[in-house]
């Protein structure tokens, strides 16, 4: 028997040929070779026989080709298959696979030919999975309807540091929204059907002004348009939805209409922390205002404008992206952590809240904030109720911060405290732990989590008792637990504490 293999092996040679999007004079040279020299060439097709792979090959069929048409069972979800619709492709592909494995084991060459690219979305794929382990296999590369597409629109799709995004038109609209809203620019596929939703998750997103459509690009009956304009029961699966390059291709010019401020949380450290949503309002901005420090966070993009400033100016900094937005500019306000905690939301919307701003458009987007990255840096310790503090005295005074420590300590809430100390206020951390023992036991956790997310990540825990002022500066975070925090040292080779508050609470 493993002679046998071996010897088919030797003959038999399987060759996943792409046709590119659809005029056969894109084809390459070495598709047309391989096809030529092949004996069987196989192709997939609906169950009405027409195929658009052979179609776009047919000048180089010849007689003497034995032609092996893979129908599909199904092309929609519907069917009465006891295994679902997967189960009846996947009863499909193997039967497919094994009638070309049958020309392969008497020693013939077989072309199975691909619209566009054989590994992109293409139907070649399932018999590469199944065969190219058992057989000599080559693919021959296809230009792509992506490739087709930005050809027929004369647009770049991306330049110079731009992400581009490939997406199937068959994700959930909440998954297409969150994609297109963080990516700069995009490709979605496989519309037809999907085409209602894609269109929705285009508006939600904010990308729909700059979306285009084409429509069988380089075939018969080719048209392009603005996404916008199509209408839905229009639409063929041959079609791609196309967000181009923001480069080449910069918003239309802002008038007092389109002009917004967005307050964006861009998390406790760098981009790994960033919302989808937040991204995309980065992306999508005019200017960007914020402590330098954050800003410096965000990628650099042609023809935005940064104004950065200092961290100690933010009713300035919110004047200044009002003023932008009222002369029809989108202002991205850089906030760190969640903009509403601590941070520049409540700035923004005072200033916001006042003549002559009151009619100038204002969202607030969250963002992950610094308690709740060192949270899950520690485990679990603000798994229960908690209270977030600052212990800044410079915008209320140590009097009212220090009442509010005595109430949530004396509540057992576990705590979150921002602001414990910088260069200029050095005792607000030892009057904290008198404070707090006066309420809670020596030996209650507290973490001590400085630069979260960054590079110089710190996150150690101590007795409350043991807490030294000296090791904690204003880039860190103090988390104190309450009665029931609990901490452990798990074998899990970390070699670290882990640290939760259960969520059940003793009664009376």
């Amino acid at each position: 028997m493993h002679e046998q293999q071996a010897t088919a092996r030797a003959t038999g040679r399987l060759y996943g040929v792409g046709l590119g999007p659809g005029d056969p004079s894109l084809m390459t040279v070495r598709a047309v070779q391989v096809i030529d020299r092949a004996d069987v060439v196989a192709y997939h097709s609906a169950r009405h026989g027409r195929s658009i792979a052979r179609s776009i090959a047919a000048e180089h069929i010849r007689p003497d080709h034995i032609e092996e048409a893979l129908i599909y069972p199904v092309t929609t979800e519907s069917t009465d298959h006891p295994g679902g619709y997967r189960g009846a492709l996947d009863e499909f592909y193997e039967a497919a696979a094994a009638r070309l494995a049958a020309h392969l084991d008497a020693g013939r060459t077989v072309a199975v030919i691909s619209e566009g690219d054989p590994l992109f979305y293409g139907s070649y794929q399932h018999m590469h999975k199944r065969l190219a382990e058992r057989y000599e296999t080559e693919v021959i590369p296809g230009v792509t309807s992506i490739s087709a597409a930005a050809a027929r629109l004369g647009t770049p799709l991306a330049e110079a540091d731009e992400v581009l995004t490939i997406l199937p038109g068959t994700l959930p609209e909440e998954e297409l929204t969150a994609r297109l809203a963080a990516t700069d620019a995009a490709v979605v596929m496989k519309l037809g059907r999907t085409f209602p939703t894609v269109r929705r998750a285009m508006e939600r997103s904010g990308r729909l002004p700059e979306a285009r459509y084409v429509e069988r690009a380089t075939m018969s009956g080719e048209r392009t348009d603005a996404l916008a304009d199509i209408a839905s029961d229009t639409v063929p699966y041959f079609s791609v939805a196309v967000v181009p390059s923001r480069i080449a291709n910069p918003p239309a010019p802002a008038d007092a209409a389109t002009g917004e401020v967005v307050v964006v949380g861009t998390g406790p450290a760098g981009p790994l922390w960033l919302t989808p949503e937040s991204r995309g309002a980065l992306a999508s901005a005019d200017d960007l205002v914020g402590y330098t420090t954050y800003l410096d966070r965000v990628p650099v993009r042609p023809g935005q404008r940064r104004h950065g400033s200092d961290n100690k100016v933010e009713s300035e900094r919110a004047e200044l992206a009002l003023d932008l937005a009222r002369r029809g500019r989108r202002v991205a306000v850089v906030s760190g952590g969640d903009p509403g905690i601590f941070a520049m939301a409540t700035a923004v919307l005072e200033v916001a809240s006042q003549d002559p701003y009151r009619s100038v458009p204002v969202r607030v987007l969250p963002g992950v904030t610094a308690a709740n990255a060192a949270a899950a840096r520690a485990g679990a310790p603000l798994g229960h109720d908690y209270a977030v503090i600052s212990l800044s005295d410079r915008l209320k005074p140590w009097e009212v911060i220090a009442d509010r420590l005595r109430a949530a300590a004396g509540a057992d809430l576990a705590l979150a405290l921002y602001n414990p100390g910088s260069r200029s206020r050095t005792w607000q951390v030892a009057k904290a732990r008198e404070l707090l023992l006066e309420h809670r036991a020596p030996d209650t956790p507290v973490i001590l989590a400085r630069d979260v997310g960054g590079p110089e990540e710190s996150v150690r825990t101590v007795r409350l008792s043991d807490l030294d002022p000296a090791q904690v500066d204003m880039r860190t975070l103090l988390l104190v637990g309450s009665s029931q925090t609990q901490v452990a040292r798990r074998d899990d080779g970390t070699d670290a504490d882990v640290v939760w508050t259960p969520r059940r609470y003793p009664e009376g």
